[in-house]
């Protein structure tokens, strides 16, 4: 990470951090999940961040750095973290990237089978901003602010909704007591 931050500094790193942390400490309520592992995948998910300022060229660019190092999973939740909807044009970001990395992407996305790992990033990045937790509703307001609201924005949220109350079952309890500071951060 600190080799990416040099090469693009930016609020990424931290949001990062964040999503790292959510996801180690809730997938240590999970019997069925490695903190460790859940650590790395949320600490990883935006290293396409690495190549510069862009839209979702960063997932494929995220994909590719995984990949060459031979980390599999961690390369599908580069891409898997942007679209708990399994459909390409459920994305919110432009796709600044070729056809043919396009078209990659979509028969990824459509094709990738998603276990609780995926999941738990895509909660997590929900869950984080660079400066700590929040509710997910102040991120969903943050990303909308930022990103404009297409189509599949409500469906995205509800998905988000959807995987919070499946990991909150797992857990038999909130996600938010597992995110120190969430209460103040969500409320600066």
């Amino acid at each position: 990470m600190e080799w990416a931050g040099r090469l693009n500094p930016g609020k990424w790193i931290e949001h990062s951090r964040f999503v790292a942390l959510a996801c180690k400490n809730i997938a240590a309520q999970c019997s069925d999940l490695s903190s460790d592992l859940a650590y790395c995948f949320g600490l990883l998910h935006d290293i396409g961040r690495y190549a510069g300022v862009t839209s979702e060229k960063h997932l494929i660019d995220g994909y590719r750095f995984c990949m060459e190092r031979g980390w599999e999973k961690a390369a599908q939740i580069c891409i898997s973290h942007a679209f708990m909807i399994q459909d390409i044009k459920t994305s919110i970001g432009t796709f600044d990237v070729s056809e043919s990395d396009y078209l990659f992407m979509e028969h990824f996305i459509k094709n990738a089978v998603y276990d609780d790992y995926d999941r738990l990033v895509q909660l997590c990045d929900a869950l984080a901003l660079p400066t700590g937790f929040c509710l997910l509703e102040k991120r969903f307001v943050d990303v909308a602010i930022r990103y404009g609201t297409p189509p599949a924005t409500t469906l995205r949220w509800k998905k988000i909704l959807e995987i919070e109350a499946l990991f909150e079952e797992k857990i038999n309890g909130s996600i938010y007591k597992l995110l120190p500071g969430v209460v103040e951060n969500t409320f600066r």
